[in-house]
């Protein structure tokens, strides 16, 4: 245990669900507290005339690969100049597999986002309601499902001249799991950084070391749970 807490806090993996300013690419590690295991996240976020895309790829150790999770989205806004800049359109796909459960269903969704930031982009948000069809998932009587909800918050505040950041992102939706009696599943990663780059010599350390704590009801199992992590990133 020992050596796995060392290389989360030595290996430079990252994960950041934020909306920012100009490109942004980062890796991250975590050692999972929780689950004694490690998820290493690759994430990139880049902007252009008619919207933004958005990924992320999540694998878990322990000590080999055990899962793997992959979401990417794209934000379409037309019309930045315009009084709803405010407003984009969202379209994304969530899709993964593990050892123990295999692969998991598919997942597509679409809908609205709204987006916020201060002046200087030191916090930035949205807010994203959107239909999510899940094809495969039934009911206890094995009826089809697929049609469901999600509602998604994403934010990022930077504190004392950027030497914190406190972001993290928070997932709400409709999903049959006859399996343990729920449909309603809820899942939160807010994450708390110490950026080292503000150290005075280390301008160009790109390093942030810090932890996250995954809330979630109905979601690794039923009912509420919270696991935290130790991390480290990495951000281009």
């Amino acid at each position: 245990m020992k050596k796995l807490i060392f290389l989360a806090c030595t290996t430079l993996i990252a994960v950041m669900l934020t909306p920012m300013k100009a490109e942004g690419q980062n890796i991250q590690l975590h050692y999972d507290m929780g689950r004694d295991v490690l998820t290493s996240t690759v994430e990139m976020f880049r902007p252009d005339d008619g919207g933004s895309t958005y990924f992320f790829v999540d694998m878990d150790y322990n000590p080999k690969v055990t899962g793997a999770y992959f979401e990417i989205s794209r934000e379409l806004c037309f019309w930045k100049e315009s009084k709803v800049d405010w407003m984009s359109v969202h379209l994304e796909y969530n899709g993964g597999l593990n050892t123990a459960a295999g692969s998991f269903n598919n997942a597509w969704l679409g809908g609205l986002t709204y987006s916020g930031h201060s002046a200087d982009w030191s916090k930035t948000w949205s807010l994203s309601a959107m239909y999510k069809a899940i094809p495969g998932t039934v009911d206890t009587f094995g009826e089809c499902q697929m049609h469901n909800f999600q509602i998604t918050g994403v934010w990022n505040l930077d504190f004392f001249n950027h030497w914190l950041s406190f972001n993290g992102f928070f997932d709400f939706w409709r999903e049959m799991r006859p399996w343990q009696g729920t449909e309603f599943i809820f899942i939160s990663e807010p994450q708390l950084w110490v950026n080292m780059n503000r150290i005075k010599g280390w301008e160009k350390v790109n390093v942030s070391l810090g932890t996250e704590v995954e809330l979630s009801a109905n979601f690794v199992g039923k009912g509420f749970h919270a696991m935290p992590t130790i991390a480290a990133k990495w951000t281009f």
